[in-house]
């Protein structure tokens, strides 16, 4: 019986151990760095070659010539103006009609509505 009250207490223990959290303790030092290996040797890289010779331009082409421009024409003589015509005469003048008479009287005016 003695194992088993121990046993209970030792659970009961861990199962609220699991519901407490404490804070986390300092952090500890650091380890050393390790060693680097050595490095290995680089192989030989071959020579560059050269540049190939660059090719020549070729002639340039002559020019064909310039034609010859075509003679320019004559310009046709100009023709004679016509006559004017003869200005026609004027006709008579005519008379002007009798004179009426004015009656003396009295003149109404009606206004607008």
């Amino acid at each position: 019986m003695r194992y088993s009250m121990q046993l209970v207490a030792i659970l009961a223990t861990l199962t609220l151990a699991g519901c407490f959290t404490l804070p986390t303790g300092p952090a500890g030092p650091q380890g050393a760095t390790g060693y680097t290996g050595a490095t290995g040797n680089t192989g030989y890289t071959g020579a560059t070659g050269r540049p190939g010779a660059t090719g020549g331009t070729g002639a340039t082409g002559a020019t064909g010539d310039t034609g010859y421009t075509g003679a320019t024409g004559d310009t046709g003589a100009t023709g004679n103006t016509g006559y004017t015509g003869a200005t026609g005469s004027t006709g008579a003048r005519g008379s002007t009609g009798a004179k009426g008479s004015t009656e003396a009287g009295t003149v109404v005016v009606i206004p607008a509505r």
